[in-house]
């Protein structure tokens, strides 16, 4: 006999229920797993609101989450998959939403546990969950200025806090892990290849867009309310290309010209790559590498939907360019790989993803990425090196050791190379919290 009435089922939360498994059980992206849903059904633009409010909610709260739950259950990870993140959206809704009503959230997962979860299941979420509102000051976060209290107010891993309150101070931390938890802006490159800022914020506002020139690109626009991005006609079209502000700084530092030999070391997915073609007026050559077919493919597509014709996609270690094409650059990009803290907003999972290993065992590699990279610049060529990180030890840690075992290089004065906001800086630091944009790092060196 069916426990449940299928007309009380909230088909949102259900969603949200569901795209919370893949993550959390099959260790599935949050961003890929939510737009792989949102293709495959239709739901209104609030709906689809609230599902990515809700999704990105619970999985940036993370283990502060499931602190507060610890508060009311001995221990969670003993329920079914479902009943976990059936708690999980219940405390989120609860806590951290002031327009649910608290019965709503209630009354939802209490439903949604008698479809999905064992016979008592609906008992133990209702039982949970009305404690819950009954005593919410059992689930208050400490108050303390400490890293562990800081760390499960804003939901983010201890490590991380604790490194970053070494390198900026309590205040600076914690304004940082607070921009972490609000939404990143969307922003996208104007394709000049086929179209200019103000013909392109027009097809955009006619598309229903809510669209505003950036401040730090002069070919970026930032979009404050859209639609679905598969629906977006300029972006089908190839009229613009998804890339934040941070990002779009590089082509710039790099200045490349129409008929150079271009190398981007490390091009996947090809934002920057099909921004240099831009900048080269798709006059010239660009060898784009990566070390996985798959995206080697979705370079090319990217460069085909924006009908760029100049660039080369090939599998190739970055360690190997230097050996492969020693001296053959005017310019050389390498993008490296990194622990991407900069970028927090936009990948809702990542920051319980990393580890203080990651950061400890990538310098050595974006060390030998660059050391190889430069050899392939021309003498009086141009080597850029960029993060998506604020890690000292893979920024301007990485360029002093380059610097000091390659002396025909000299850095160069990065910040005068960027298009609006010119800095005296020599490496460009980036930082969300301050900045607005991603975190970001650039340098720029020239061969002797």
């Amino acid at each position: 006999m069916q426990r449940y009435r299928e007309e009380k089922i909230d088909r949102v939360r259900e969603l949200a229920m569901q795209v919370l498994q893949k993550v959390h059980v099959e260790g599935a992206y949050a961003n890929v797993a939510l737009a792989e849903t949102l293709r495959e059904i239709k739901l209104t633009e609030r709906d689809r609101r609230f599902l990515t409010e809700l999704v990105y909610g619970v999985v940036k709260a993370g283990e502060s989450l499931d602190y507060r739950i610890g508060k009311y259950v001995a221990d969670i990870r003993k329920a079914q998959p479902a009943i976990r993140e059936l708690l999980r959206l219940g405390f989120y809704q609860i806590f951290e939403m002031d327009r649910v009503p608290p019965s709503a959230a209630c009354d939802t997962a209490v439903e949604l546990a008698k479809k999905h979860g064992r016979r008592g299941a609906d008992s133990f979420v209702n039982g949970v969950l009305r404690a819950a509102l009954r005593e919410p000051e059992r689930a208050a976060y400490p108050t303390g200025r400490d890293a562990s209290s800081l760390a499960l107010r804003t939901g983010h891993p201890v490590w991380m806090v604790e490194r970053w309150m070494r390198a900026y101070g309590y205040e600076r931390t914690e304004e940082l892990c607070h921009c972490n938890n609000t939404s990143a802006p969307l922003s996208m490159r104007v394709n000049t290849l086929r179209t200019n800022r103000p013909a392109l914020m027009e097809q955009f506002t006619a598309a229903g867009a809510q669209v505003r020139a950036s401040l730090y690109a002069p070919e970026g626009v930032v979009l404050d309310a859209h639609g679905a991005l598969d629906e977006l006609t300029p972006l089908r079209m190839g009229l613009a290309q998804v890339q934040d502000e941070s990002s779009m700084l590089v082509a710039h530092v790099l200045a490349p010209e129409p008929g150079m030999t271009v190398i981007d070391a490390c091009a996947a997915p090809g934002g920057k790559t099909t921004h240099i073609a831009q900048r080269m007026e798709n006059r010239g050559r660009i060898l784009a590498f990566d070390i996985y077919e798959e995206k080697i493919r979705r370079i090319e597509r990217n460069a085909q939907r924006l009908g760029i014709s100049i660039m080369e996609a090939q599998m190739c270690d970055a360690r190997a360019i230097g050996a492969a094409y020693a001296g053959q650059a005017d310019r050389v990009l390498v993008d490296a790989p990194c622990s991407g803290l900069g970028v927090l907003r936009r990948k809702p999972d990542a920051r319980w993803k990393k580890s203080p290993e990651d950061v400890k065992t990538l310098p050595p590699l974006q060390r030998a990425i660059l050391a190889s990279a430069a050899e392939a610049v021309k003498k009086g060529g141009i080597l850029v090196y960029s993060t998506c990180t604020m890690e000292e030890c893979e920024n301007a840690a990485i360029v002093a050791n380059f610097l000091r075992t390659h002396t025909d290089f000299v850095l160069e004065e990065t910040g005068g190379f960027l298009p609006v906001q010119k800095t005296t800086e020599c490496m460009v630091q980036i930082m969300p919290e301050t900045d607005g944009p991603d975190g970001f790092f650039i340098a720029r060196m020239r061969r002797l």
